[in-house]
């Protein structure tokens, strides 16, 4: 279970799986320590932002992190943050990795974000939906408690 988080004026727990891609999927990740290098970079972008980087794992072409951020950052700007100044430290200590991808890319423009629950997936989700306002559910919850929705 992950711990709640605190901020000046609100409490959350706000968690997301991210992907992203290397520019052409070329496989620059893979030596060990490239990839603790890229740790040590998002555990400083964690000390700045807030950020709190709970697992990150990579197959040589793209990279899973699994990080939690503030409200006051929209998804997308996490994952500009992260690949943006990953991406410009990378190409200073390594500067050979840069002629490998022409165009002065790292990261691919897309990626994958996805939110994360403490054991509520999409399927838990989905029934719930499907059952609203059916007799299944009126004989389930008699009236909608929000604790009764885990």
């Amino acid at each position: 279970m992950i711990d709640l988080e605190h901020a000046s004026h609100c409490v959350y727990k706000i968690r997301y799986h991210m992907v992203f891609c290397l520019k052409y999927r070329k496989k620059l990740l893979f030596d060990n320590d490239r990839i603790e290098f890229f740790k040590e970079v998002c555990s400083e972008i964690g000390k700045r932002y807030w950020f709190k980087f709970d697992a990150i794992g990579t197959d040589g072409d793209h990279v899973h992190v699994f990080v939690g951020a503030a409200p006051r950052y929209a998804p997308s700007n996490v994952m500009q943050i992260i690949k943006s100044i990953t991406a410009k430290n990378i190409f200073k200590k390594y500067p050979d990795i840069k002629k490998q991808l022409w165009g002065g890319h790292f990261w691919t423009e897309g990626g994958y974000i996805g939110t994360v629950g403490d054991g509520v997936t999409a399927d838990i989700i989905k029934r719930y939906v499907e059952k609203q306002g059916t007799e299944e559910e009126k004989e389930a919850y008699s009236q909608m408690k929000l604790l009764d929705f885990k």
